[in-house]
């Protein structure tokens, strides 16, 4: 079942009003200390709740909490802004795989990797373990977003489960995928590895836009 849209009324924050997605009013509320913040079903009744002084709905008991008022869990989750965030995209799948990592305030690219023949899900894995490797190289314990669970899942069993057939096309990246699985054999690293909300904050930085 589709998530129902919610719409989001920051009262107090960088830029006070009603917005549409948990990653907009998060912009709205990064840094700011003592913002003001909910969600609603609708967009009217978001509008008018912005029109009200916040205190009309912002401060309740918790046994009356009113429903309308309320995040889920993962909204209540808030975005690591100084981390590093990958994704990968392939032109059909198996296809021309690519990857990148980017800062994920500024979106800047941090590194990048192309392919002539390989999936997403790989693209995804590699991402992650180039992250690693380059935050371990600067010693840094920097965490990292990824929007793939089986490419996180994948890095922590430190294997890369996929089915694409080895062949003389695809054995140049198959060397970089054993590397990378030795790579996490080998070494110990501080830093998190986390799951990109992408229904709740939009797509991660680091995609590709060409969905």
């Amino acid at each position: 079942m589709a998530k129902k849209q919610k719409y989001y009324v920051v009262w107090e924050g960088n830029n006070p009003g009603v917005y549409d997605s948990w990653a907009d009013c998060q912009l709205q509320i990064k840094g700011y200390s003592g913002s003001k913040y909910k969600s609603f079903k609708s967009r009217a009744e978001a509008e008018a709740a912005f029109r009200d002084d916040y205190r009309a709905h912002y401060h309740f008991d918790k046994k009356e909490k009113p429903a309308s008022a309320t995040f889920d869990e993962s909204e209540k989750k808030e975005i690591v802004w100084d981390s590093i965030s990958v994704d990968a995209a392939c032109s059909g799948n198996p296809g021309v795989m690519e990857y990148q990592g980017v800062d994920t305030t500024s979106k800047q690219q941090i590194f990048y990797k192309k392919f002539s023949l390989g999936t997403n899900n790989i693209g995804e894995f590699l991402a992650l373990v180039h992250a690693l490797a380059l935050l371990k190289k600067e010693e840094k314990d920097t965490p990292i977003y990824s929007d793939s669970k089986i490419a996180l899942a994948w890095v922590r069993r430190k294997k890369c489960k996929t089915k694409l057939v080895r062949n003389g096309r695809t054995e140049k990246l198959f060397q970089v995928v054993e590397r990378a699985e030795w790579w996490l054999n080998q070494n110990h690293f501080p830093n998190k590895l986390m799951k990109w909300e992408t229904e709740n904050w939009g797509e991660i930085p680091a995609d590709f836009g060409r969905k």
